[in-house]
């Protein structure tokens, strides 16, 4: 009995279990469409509940609030559960259509029965989640104090600029800001003390970010740096992608006010690809960043970039002097004297003044101080500190320069002297003839080539551009980028001897090389080298400067060259001989010169040419003879054949039929400079001539006595001077200038009119529309600038002149009456002088015309009777130069 009650038990037991497994189960599919109903009005009020906090967190976090994050936990559930939901109900008709035997039953049992589980237990999920209550969705972050940047232990030179420069950054419309300057000028200490103001007066912003970018930009670095100093860098933060960092950081700081700092950044950072919302007025940010380079400024759409300069002298003294420190000044009573020199020798930068000057700070000794001198003087590589901390960090930017050929252009630049003013149209003669720029497709596109890397090394501040005072841009070169161009060009101090630049010191003798054939170029511009005897085997030179400079002493130069000086120099591309004022005589050895491509003998003494000193020259495309008052013939030049540049501006060449002729057999001539006497008809007549005419000057001053004509009756200008860039006539009797239908100067920008007695008008000057200066001066009979009646005569009343006009200047014409019938517009005048033209009474200008703005036209006279008695088009005119008269 025992036994058979023992296993009823067993057996109700078992059936109560698969009973209750199978009410269960049976529940998935018979529950099924009762459940999906209930799922779907859970999952609606789920959504509304999300998005009505949401909401509320956007209008927190625009407070500065930051969510919870357990919320963002429930958030990133909900939408994970909201994509499973929509899953299960897109199969529900499906699903339902399996059903039979009300629910009880499937045609596809299994498959029933896992949809019905899934969407049993997906609703307990979405019941659990809708009963979450928040009381707090958000927190008030804590703001990260600003991370101060070391700086050096002194900053002197600063004050100035970094108020500047704090102020326009935090002027309401500047979002972007950006200073560039030449390497170790001090831009990195300047934004660095503008971070470091953060610290003591935050401004309201929520995020102070600095960020060192280097040359080697590395987008996945910065948006690291960017993500830790917000507090981003932690948890999920490593496993993201790229593109998910950045819209992370992104979306993180859209909703912040920040300062962000870009330190030497080299090329242009696009802030989308770093997560950073551009910055604009409305959302208040910031970004200052720091580049050696102009153009990165002009990509990053700075409107006004700061330049940071180098430090006047008297503020690099003294910043010199604390580095040297007092009690080294004091050791000797000459020593100070001698740190003002090696203070100067830095030229204002700050890099090389903290160097050197903690270099000499343990230097107690006279002799020491003359030794730094002399090292600096002859070879500034080799002082202590040089070649370790100052020219290899300048070397970043000539590394920085892309092209080969114009790291050469900047090295070229170091061939002049310390200082020196660099003539742009000088330096891109050089660069053409030693073949750095092609010019075999024209010289006029090779020119436009050379400004544009003088350009581009100019924005990468290895240039500085300059206003020589003669109304002409050139450059300079810095004297600490010159010792590391003259560093690199001898290959870091290894070949001195390839690279030998001893330009403007004082040196009376050629210098000593132990190994010639290593010389690749040479410079000795403005010397006291008075003879050049002997010759030397340079079987490598290309360049070799003998000049005196523009700007240079006034020693009396070179005076003789001795006949076998050129013989071994078989790849001299470039010599210049120019402004040696008592050199007279060319060697006959100069035909050895076979390579020679480029000959200066500017403002020399120079008679003729060697019986056979052209014969060897068949490369030679540019000759420039300019200001050569004895130079009696320019015979057997058209043996030249190669010859693109000549210039005679300023020459005593005597002008006749036989000169003009042997010009004109140069087929190749590109470019011709000269001053030649009013009479010469064939030289005005020559298509071939005047279409090469770059300068042409008409004039009686530098032509021999013998060959000065006392009046002409009047020159005619040819509708093939498409060249011609300035014209200038003087001491002339010229009574008309006469001009054809078809006529255009269209790269005419300088007019200069002097002492002509016999001429009328200037109307020819209506065919320059780019014409920038306009200078009429002594000129007795002149009645019009522009004479209406001739103007209709070739039927051109239709131009409008003077579009371009900067500078007018009209002096000692006393019959004057008119510049012009009307009032022009002279949109780009800015100066307008005039003096002893008492019967000019009215002015070509209204109350519109002229330069506008605070640097607008001025007039400026010599006499007040002249000014009180001036005409004026209206009263609105009158009002408008009432200000501008001087």
């Amino acid at each position: 009995m025992g036994n058979c009650v023992s296993l009823s038990i067993s057996l109700d037991q078992s059936v109560n279990k698969v009973s209750q497994w199978l009410e269960e189960k049976g529940g998935y599919t018979h529950n099924l469409e009762k459940n999906l109903v209930a799922l779907e009005t859970n999952m609606e009020e789920l959504q509304a509940k999300r998005d009505d906090l949401s909401r509320r967190l956007k209008r927190e976090e625009n407070r500065g609030l930051q969510s919870l994050a357990e919320f963002q936990v429930w958030l990133n559930r909900v939408e994970t559960i909201e994509n499973r939901v929509n899953d299960l109900l897109s199969a529900r008709n499906v699903e339902l259509q399996r059903l039979c035997l009300c629910g009880f039953c499937s045609k596809s049992l299994m498959t029933s029965y896992r949809y019905g589980k899934n969407v049993f237990f997906t609703l307990s999920e979405v019941e659990k989640l809708e009963r979450r209550v928040f009381e707090e969705i958000s927190y008030q972050a804590l703001t990260s104090e600003v991370e101060e940047q070391q700086l050096q232990p002194t900053i002197i030179g600063q004050e100035t600029m970094l108020d500047k420069a704090w102020n326009h950054l935090m002027e309401d419309g500047v979002g972007i800001m950006g200073m560039y300057g030449m390497g170790g000028v001090g831009k990195t200490t300047l934004l660095t003390q503008i971070n470091n103001k953060f610290s003591k007066d935050r401004c309201g912003f929520d995020y102070v970010i600095w960020v060192v970018v280097s040359k080697e930009f590395h987008i996945e670095k910065i948006l690291e740096e960017i993500a830790q100093k917000v507090g981003l860098g932690e948890g999920e933060w490593k496993e993201k992608e790229k593109r998910q960092k950045v819209d992370v950081i992104y979306n993180f700081l859209r909703k912040k006010k920040f300062v962000l700092f870009l330190d030497d950044i080299w090329e242009k950072v696009d802030l989308a690809q770093i997560g950073v919302p551009f910055p604009t007025r409305e959302n208040g940010c910031k970004v200052a960043f720091t580049t050696r380079k102009m153009d990165v400024c002009a990509s990053m759409k700075v409107k006004d970039p700061m330049e940071v300069k180098c430090l006047m002298d008297n503020v690099a003294f003294d910043l010199f002097q604390k580095n040297v420190g007092q009690k080294t000044l004091d050791c000797d009573p000459g020593i100070p004297n001698l740190a003002r020199k090696i203070a100067k020798k830095c030229c204002g930068l700050p890099l090389a003044l903290n160097v050197i000057g903690e270099t000499m700070s343990c230097k107690k000794t006279i002799q020491e101080w003359r030794n730094a001198i002399d090292v600096l003087n002859s070879y500034a590589a080799e002082f202590s500190g040089m070649d370790e901390k100052i020219l290899p960090l300048l070397k970043y930017s000539y590394d920085s320069l892309k092209g080969e050929h114009i790291k050469s252009c900047l090295l070229y630049c170091a061939l002049f002297p310390e200082d020196a003013i660099i003539l742009k149209e000088e330096l891109i003669e050089y660069w053409i003839c030693e073949e750095i720029i092609d010019g075999s497709e024209g010289i006029e596109r090779a020119e436009d080539m050379g400004y544009e890397i003088i350009g581009s090394l100019v924005r990468a501040s290895l240039l500085m551009e300059w206003d020589d005072g003669l109304g002409r841009i050139v450059v300079r070169m810095h004297d600490v980028v010159r010792e590391m161009a003259i560093w690199i060009a001898s290959e870091l101090g290894i070949q001195k001897e390839a690279f030998i630049v001893r330009a403007g010191v004082g040196l009376r003798d050629f210098p000593k090389v132990k190994n010639w054939n290593a010389v690749r170029r040479m410079s000795l511009m403005e010397n006291k080298i008075h003879h050049l005897v002997g010759g030397f085997e340079c079987m490598e030179l290309t360049t070799l400067l003998l000049g005196r400079g523009e700007y240079g002493n006034f020693s009396r130069g070179l005076e003789m060259i001795s006949r076998e000086f050129f013989n071994y120099m078989p790849k001299l591309a470039v010599l210049d001989l120019s402004r040696n004022e008592r050199l007279s005589e060319l060697p006959e050895g100069i035909s050895n010169l076979v390579s020679l491509q480029y000959l200066n003998l500017k403002a020399t003494r120079t008679r003729r040419f060697p019986k056979k000193g052209l014969r060897g020259l068949k490369k030679l495309i540019h000759l420039d003879l300019e200001y050569t008052p004895n130079l009696e013939s320019i015979a057997r030049i058209s043996s030249l054949y190669n010859l693109k540049v000549l210039k005679l501006r300023g020459s005593d060449v005597p002008w006749d039929l036989d000169t003009v002729k042997e010009l004109e057999s140069l087929e190749h001539l590109e470019i011709l400079t000269a001053t030649i006497n009013p009479g010469l008809e064939p030289f005005l007549s020559s298509h071939r001539l005047m279409s090469c005419s770059r300068f042409l000057e008409i004039s009686e001053e530098y032509v021999s006595s013998q060959n000065r004509h006392l009046e002409s009756f009047g020159i005619s200008l040819s509708g093939t001077m498409d060249k011609l860039s300035e014209f200038k006539i003087q001491r002339c009797r010229i009574s008309v200038i006469k001009m054809g239908r078809i006529c255009s100067f269209e790269s005419l920008v300088e007019v200069y009119i002097r002492s002509c007695k016999s001429l009328r008008e200037l109307t020819f000057v209506m065919f320059a529309p780019n014409l920038r200066k306009l200078c009429v001066e002594d000129g007795e009979d002149l009645e019009y600038i522009i004479n209406k009646e001739k103007a209709c005569e070739v039927q051109i009343s239709g131009i409008v002149p003077f579009q371009k006009l900067k500078y007018l200047v009209l002096t000692k014409l006393p019959k004057l009456k008119n510049i012009y019938w009307s009032p022009l517009p002279f949109p780009c005048l800015h100066t307008v002088k005039v003096n002893g033209c008492q019967n000019l009474r009215k002015l070509p200008l209204n109350s519109k015309s002229g330069k506008q703005g605070i640097d607008g036209l001025v007039i400026q006279y010599g006499e007040t009777r002249w000014i009180e008695g001036v005409e004026w088009e209206d009263e609105a005119t009158k009002i408008r130069f009432f200000y501008l008269i001087f």
